[in-house]
């Protein structure tokens, strides 16, 4: 899995006990699964104890990296060896390479059906309302003479992410 040097780098201090120490791993990694199948959880690493205060910013940092791994590994398909060869990679102990394997394995259907859901296809149109109107002058100017056409395009609704779960 291909992932940008910023990133691994933020893997790194996930999976460094300094700045994430080992008692507050597993609650970070139930944080940062929870923040990326429920929106209204993605800021929650904010909220996690334990976490020595002058390290927040490499925290927060971790977990960007984190989510970041997660989605696209989630997005790529990827088995459980290439995702701890990543994480072997990226200096993890082996306690915690099985953490996130098996954090993974159980949110990952979850994540694909999440991933699924997100489009880039436009709304289906069902109707349109047009009308067409005629400018002889304006407020600004004594004679205009164009026309103006008012478009107004109507969808049906598309079901997002928050509805899903």
């Amino acid at each position: 899995m291909e992932l940008p040097p910023s990133t691994l780098d933020a893997l790194t201090l996930v999976g460094d006990s300094v700045h994430i120490p080992d008692a507050q791993f597993p609650h970070f990694l139930e944080v940062a699964f929870r923040g990326v199948l429920n929106s209204s959880e993605r800021n929650a690493i904010e909220d996690l104890k334990g976490i020595p205060s002058k390290d927040s910013a490499a925290v927060k940092e971790a977990y960007s990296g984190f989510i970041s791994m997660v989605i696209e590994a989630a997005k790529q398909d990827k088995d459980i060896e290439s995702l701890s060869s990543l994480l072997e990679d990226c200096k993890f102990p082996p306690e915690r390479i099985k953490a996130v394997v098996t954090g993974y394995q159980k949110n990952k259907a979850a994540l694909q059906i999440l991933l699924s859901s997100v489009g880039t296809t436009p709304a289906h149109i069902v109707d349109v309302d047009w009308r067409l109107d005629y400018y002889v002058k304006n407020n600004h100017l004594e004679r205009v003479n164009e026309a103006v056409y008012l478009i107004n395009l109507k969808t049906e609704l598309q079901m997002t992410s928050d509805e899903f779960q």
